[in-house]
């Protein structure tokens, strides 16, 4: 029996080790999601593209192994474009196949056609087209090996009668993944060991890239009696467990690793790519390792950047560096943690009429898994995920940081729940985030998918509100006029539970953690919460207190109220 291009790339992505493929079927990939019905490759059927690639994406990212989209012609494989670059900056091993018109139309303007290598090429680590059938298996082979090493997205065009053609032959190409030492050179150590060994005040400033290493970390910051700071992306990996760990700093960080960054003399920046320049220290120096040599010196002026992944080039590094004594500095900055963790709890604290986010928060903390894992939306919700939750070494933790995109919650919850049957998956959802996307809630329903869902329900979306406010004006557009959401579980073949006031929260909270089916916990929440930094500046209460006056020059007298005593007086 003649086997197909279709079977050609259902058999490639399955020896690649892919286990699931999200989309939408029609026109162009009929036959091949028809390759796939006849295979152990399973295919999810959701109810917009973007949301299969959310999910695909974060099945990836957490897996470490290849998951794939599938998108039809035109307008099919364009609604992925968002969930794409999400795996793009996360790093998540996602293998598109976009397919297109049929080729005696292509290059004729042919209604739905769409110039699919332009559109991915930005945003892919591989992005080619199958030309011809004997290239069916080569090109899938590449476009897998180089999602799974480059760690990022691959994209195979392919035209829609491609699909149907059969390959007169059949080379042996196979994926190959390989797991390399990288360290710099000797000289270069020893320029990093002389600069640690002058240095009185050491900080570490651990990012993604040090994923793998915390014991490496660990071992480092023992003999340097630094403290570690690490990214938000980080928090799972470096948290857990940690006696040197100091929490994060910028917007969304803590006193303490801000006053880390702020007092030392020396920051090691070990596989971290932090965006934000005011953030980093102005008169320490800095010396930044990472796998990637493009990153070096790209968001602040560096004194020293190697390349290397982290936990070899410690292994490498330990040896010649000096055992630091003094740990006064190390001392003052986890005396300093352990105030923020405590500032966080008061924050944790609600009457009963009025419910602050971190209340929900710290609540789910309490009640959720020890092995659970949590996504969250851009925005409020992700602050809250990244300030009251704890790492543990088993939980795992994904939000939108690197592209920074609304409505990824429940999608990308829904394909770590696919990866991960068993273990409980929660979804903090800002209330636009889920609207947003809310059409997928069809999708859980019908697969049985057991998400949780937890709706931050401010009616605004609340992060936008903050900001404009911070900068001085009126809040505009941000206003959502919600339905019961917990209403709309139940309408759609889900659980819901509504809570209004404090005092039902915990009932609620634990019914829908112990329930085995997918279901909605929508809960109201302060609208006018704000997202207090590690430290006031003075230009944010002048903006802050101009905005009172602009309201109350427009009749908006309630809400200065509101903002002081919600916020400042608790």
């Amino acid at each position: 029996m003649s086997t197909t291009v279709s079977e050609v790339i259902v058999e490639t992505l399955l020896e690649s080790g892919a286990e699931r493929c999200y989309g939408i079927v029609g026109d162009t990939i009929n036959h091949f999601t028809n390759a796939i019905a006849k295979s152990p490759l399973e295919w999810v059927h959701v109810r917009h593209e973007e949301v299969g690639a959310f999910a695909a994406g974060a099945e990836a990212y957490m897996t470490d192994e290849l998951t794939v989209c599938a998108g039809t012609c035109g307008p099919g494989s364009l609604h992925f474009v968002n969930g794409i670059y999400e795996s793009h900056r996360n790093g998540g091993p996602v293998l598109l196949i976009a397919s297109q018109v049929d080729s005696a139309e292509e290059g004729l303007h042919f209604p739905q056609e769409v110039d699919q290598k332009k559109v991915y090429e930005q945003c892919s680590v591989f992005c080619e087209k199958i030309q011809n059938p004997e290239q069916a298996k080569r090109i899938v082979v590449m476009a897998a090996q180089a999602a799974l090493n480059k760690r990022g997205v691959a994209v195979v065009i392919v035209n829609g009668d491609m699909f149907k053609r059969t390959p007169e032959q059949a080379a042996p190409w196979r994926v190959h993944r390989s797991t390399p030492m990288v360290r710099p050179s000797d000289a270069d150590l020893a320029s990093l060991a002389a600069l640690i060994n002058s240095a009185v005040k050491p900080a570490i400033y651990a990012g993604i890239g040090a994923k793998h290493a915390q014991d490496s970390l660990i071992a480092l910051a023992e003999k340097l009696q630094a403290p570690i700071a690490h990214t938000t992306r980080a928090k799972e990996f470096v948290e857990p467990n940690n006696p040197y760990c100091v929490g994060m700093t910028g917007i969304l960080g803590n006193k303490a690793g801000l006053h880390a960054f702020e007092e030392c003399d020396l920051l090691l920046c070990l596989g971290s790519d932090f965006a934000y320049t005011q953030f980093y220290p102005e008169q320490a120096q800095i010396v930044q390792v990472d796998i990637d040599a493009s990153h070096l010196g790209r968001r602040t002026p560096i004194d020293l950047g190697l390349v290397g992944d982290v936990e070899s080039t410690i292994a490498a590094l330990l040896p010649l560096v000096d055992q630091k004594q003094d740990s006064q500095f190390l001392t003052q900055a986890k005396q300093q943690y352990q105030k923020d963790l405590h500032t966080y709890l008061e924050r944790a604290e609600s009457g009963n009429d009025l419910i602050h986010p971190q209340t929900v928060t710290h609540l789910l903390n309490e009640l959720a898994n020890d092995d659970a894992i949590f996504t969250a939306d851009g925005g409020s919700p992700m602050v809250w995920l990244l300030r009251h939750l704890s790492a543990n070494g088993k939980r795992r933790f994904l939000t939108s940081l690197a592209h920074g995109t609304m409505a990824n919650a429940y999608p990308q919850a829904l394909g770590i729940s696919l990866a991960y049957p068993g273990r409980q998956v929660i979804a903090m959802c800002g209330d636009g985030g889920l609207s947003m996307l809310m059409g997928d809630l069809l999708t859980l329903a019908q697969e049985q998918i057991p998400v949780k869902l937890l709706v931050f329900n401010n009616h605004s979306l609340g992060f936008v509100e903050m900001e404009q406010r911070v900068e001085g004006m009126l809040d505009n557009y941000t206003e959502l006029k919600n339905p019961n959401f917990a209403e709309v579980a139940k309408v759609v073949g889900l659980q819901g539970w509504k809570v209004t006031h404090t005092d039902e929260l915990h009932s609620a909270m634990e019914q829908w953690l112990a329930s085995d089916q997918p279901g909605i916990l929508d809960v109201d929440v302060n609208r006018v919460e704000l997202v207090m930094p590690p430290q006031i500046q003075a230009s944010q209460v002048a903006s802050t207190a101009l905005f009172g006056v602009k309201a109350v020059l427009n009749g908006r007298a309630d809400e200065v109220v509101a903002l002081l005593r919600d916020n400042f007086v608790r």
